[in-house]
């Protein structure tokens, strides 16, 4: 449980400093767009094992 915690808060924060440098961590599919730091956290909360790995994908190609 703390591990996933501990990852929902770095990924919000992460998230956030990426979106308030300008280049914001974002993917979609279909008519799904992730690109908001809640959404990023809530993501990984709801769904750990898809949207932590999903994350780091899309912040690797974001920049």
């Amino acid at each position: 449980m703390a591990l996933l915690l501990a990852t929902v808060f770095w990924v919000h924060q992460d998230a956030s400093v990426q979106a308030a440098r300008g280049t914001p961590v974002c993917f979609s599919a279909g008519s799904l767009e992730v690109s908001k730091p809640a959404t990023w956290a809530l993501g990984c909360l709801c769904l750990w094992i898809i949207f932590t790995p999903l994350y780091l994908v899309c912040r690797r190609q974001s920049g």
